[in-house]
């Protein structure tokens, strides 16, 4: 569950009354999710995604993200896309927070994902990284390799020994190995595109096929293949913590022929995988072990990436992971 913003009827209809979108309906807070407060927005034209950003949100790059997506969607790429108030402006202000309403996008996130979700991903991927060639501004990955040494020593006091000592370790081992600046293709990568970043509908078959991808305040730019290893990362893993194979091979065929990878970045992938696994248990250890006692958020368990980052640790080639 997350933390809201509350939106009062008043503010909202105000805030509203700045657009042309027809007047308000009914709304509703979106429980899932914890960077922003979202809300579904039903109008007497539609239905809208109204985002609240909260304070783990620079401000002064909304304008980035947002241009992102606008760019990604007049590509072709289906993702929300912002919507222009009267003045033009998407983004403003509501209850004390940044706001912008964008288009609200069918469809609903695979809580169990099957094989047949995965080519349709990896194919979508790579039309993602594809599209995003021909927007110019560039954003800077917060959360890569040269942050998780910080972000593991802001986690050391309050983490247990034996697995600091064990992150010492193998990110020191991540970090010989990380591909220096230029060695791979760069691109404008999602970052964190988890199952529940990811909608599908299905025809009468039972075939998922997707109809958009969200959430894209991680969005930065960086290497196209890391952008690969997280999502190996976040799809490809059962219940069990065993790797599917079957689901990895799924992804990179369909990402590979709409976009083939370079043998640099082949050769690279273990280590990507294994950096991509580093950084997500690093951000969740760091929420463990800093969220405040009864706080409205529910902690994600970092173990479950420390299972991840053992796996792609033995994982020494692309072969082993299913290319």
């Amino acid at each position: 569950m997350a933390v809201y913003t509350e939106v009062t009827d008043e503010a909202l209809r105000a805030f509203l009354a700045e657009y042309g979108i027809g007047d308000l309906l009914a709304y509703r807070g979106i429980a899932e999710g914890v960077e922003n407060s979202n809300y579904a927005l039903k109008t007497t034209q539609g239905d809208y995604i109204l985002t609240l950003y909260e304070k783990r949100v620079d401000p002064a790059e909304l304008p980035w993200f947002l241009g992102l997506m606008r760019h990604l969607a007049a590509g072709g790429i289906s993702c929300p896309e912002p919507v222009p108030g009267r003045d033009g402006a998407a983004l403003r202000q509501l209850a004390g927070r940044p706001a912008a309403i964008c288009t609200f996008l069918p469809g609903f996130w695979p809580r169990r994902v099957r094989p047949s979700h995965c080519a349709p991903l990896g194919d979508a991927l790579a039309g993602l990284h594809a599209a995003g060639m021909g927007f110019p501004a560039t954003r800077k990955n917060g959360l890569g390799a040269d942050s998780w040494a910080p972000l593991l020593d802001r986690c050391r006091a309050d983490g247990e020994p034996a697995l600091i000592g064990e992150l010492d370790a193998a990110l020191a081992a991540i970090l010989a190995e990380w591909p220096t600046p230029g060695a791979l293709p760069i691109g404008h990568i999602h970052a964190d595109l988890f199952p529940d970043n990811v909608f599908f509908l299905e025809d009468a078959g039972r075939r998922p096929r997707i109809s958009g991808l969200i959430d894209f305040y991680f969005a930065c730019t960086d290497m196209l293949a890391y952008d690969i290893a997280i999502v190996l990362n976040a799809w490809c893993f059962e219940s069990d913590y065993q790797f599917n194979v079957t689901k990895a091979r799924a992804i990179l065929s369909a990402y590979g022929a709409r976009r083939p990878l370079t043998p640099a970045e082949w050769a690279a992938l273990p280590v990507l995988c294994r950096g991509a696994a580093m950084r997500f248990l690093l951000t969740r250890l760091y929420d463990w072990v800093n969220t405040p006692p009864g706080a409205m958020v529910t902690r994600k368990d970092p173990l479950e990436y420390l299972h991840r980052l053992r796996f792609f640790a033995h994982a020494r080639d692309a072969a082993a992971i299913g290319g």
